[in-house]
């Protein structure tokens, strides 16, 4: 399998433009992302991964309607391309494959009390 490069950032954004599908421009997508995981995001940050997805072929993006109250510039509306997918399927089979490597034991953490 073709090895895909996705951030924990890129990774999130790419899940959420599927969570919102046909609904999915930039407001929405960093409106779901602070709701979902209680975690600000910046517009540029969010621009700037929505951009780089774009250019690595796992995005693509689209224009919408044109309407008053965004004077006249239509949203921009994003979704996963089937290279996107494979990004996706990628990363999910590799952390499953971390996690379902981890001794039981390994993670059966006692905390200790310092006195």
């Amino acid at each position: 399998m073709k090895k895909f490069q996705l951030g924990e950032f890129e990774e999130i954004v790419m899940l959420t433009v599927g969570v919102l599908y046909k609904e999915a421009y930039g407001v929405s997508i960093k409106k779901e992302i602070e709701t979902r995981l209680s975690r600000k995001v910046s517009v540029g940050a969010l621009q700037s991964a929505l951009k780089r997805l774009e250019q690595k072929g796992y995005l693509k993006s689209s224009p919408g309607d044109t309407s008053q109250e965004r004077a006249g510039r239509p949203k921009l509306y994003f979704e996963i391309t089937a290279e996107g997918k494979n990004a996706l399927e990628y990363t999910r089979s590799t952390r499953n494959e971390l996690w379902n490597s981890i001794p039981g034991l390994a993670l059966d953490v006692k905390f200790a009390l310092s006195v």
